[in-house]
């Protein structure tokens, strides 16, 4: 399991303003996604990530204090890499069935650039109560677009407990994908077809009552 760190992490220095510092700082969270995904926690280091790309190390300071800041940028890349996923899934065009494989391929794709990065963040790297917070705005959004998705696709207007299958049709995607990079499945095409299945049975026929008597013998 990854520490935690019960105060916020450090944050960058400064933000890139100018295209040239954009691109280094890019280049910075790149290499190390890289670091992080090949090497582990264990091997990672700032002047591992600033070699990789041949960078100088007081590029990689002036704009990040320490690794940890690093690592909480790499983070929040991811985050939100997987929120201009659902940003790009247009609900109300698509049927559910092209709704679900569109953002199962999409999700899958946003961890395949560096698959052992998400095992690391998961399990190795340090975090801090703000990543771990279940009111944060990343999951505010994240969890209200599956939402909306339950009730366009139930053809019915929103309640208040889809909130409650939004947690669960996107606890299921995130598991899955993430099971699937910690075991080196991520690009298996039957994983993806039944991940594909499960959520698109769930998100149609979710308003089914379930029986919970005992089973007749």
């Amino acid at each position: 399991m990854s520490t935690r760190i019960a105060k916020q992490q450090p944050k960058m220095r400064k933000q890139p303003r100018q295209a040239r510092s954009r691109a280094t700082v890019e280049t910075i969270l790149q290499s190390g996604a890289r670091i992080l995904s090949d090497e582990g926690w264990a091997g990672f280091t700032t002047n591992k990530v600033a070699d990789l790309p041949g960078i100088s190390i007081g590029s990689l300071y002036q704009y990040f204090p320490d690794k940890l800041s690093l690592v909480d940028a790499i983070r929040q890349r991811h985050l939100d890499d997987c929120l201009a996923v659902i940003r790009k899934s247009n609900i109300n065009q698509q049927s559910s069935a092209k709704f679900v494989a569109h953002l199962v391929h999409a999700m899958v794709a946003a961890h395949s650039a560096y698959p052992g990065l998400h095992r690391v963040l998961l399990d190795e790297a340090p975090s801090s109560d703000e990543y771990r917070n279940p009111n944060s705005q990343f999951e505010i959004e994240y969890l209200a677009y599956y939402a909306e998705a339950v009730a366009i696709f139930r053809n019915r207007c929103s309640r208040e407990t889809d909130h409650i299958a939004a947690m669960v049709m996107s606890d299921a995607i995130d598991g899955v994908i993430h099971n699937a990079a910690r075991r080196g499945t991520l690009d298996s095409p039957a994983i993806q077809s039944e991940l594909i299945r499960l959520i698109s049975l769930y998100i149609e026929d979710g308003e089914k009552p379930v029986t919970t008597g005992k089973a007749r013998r």
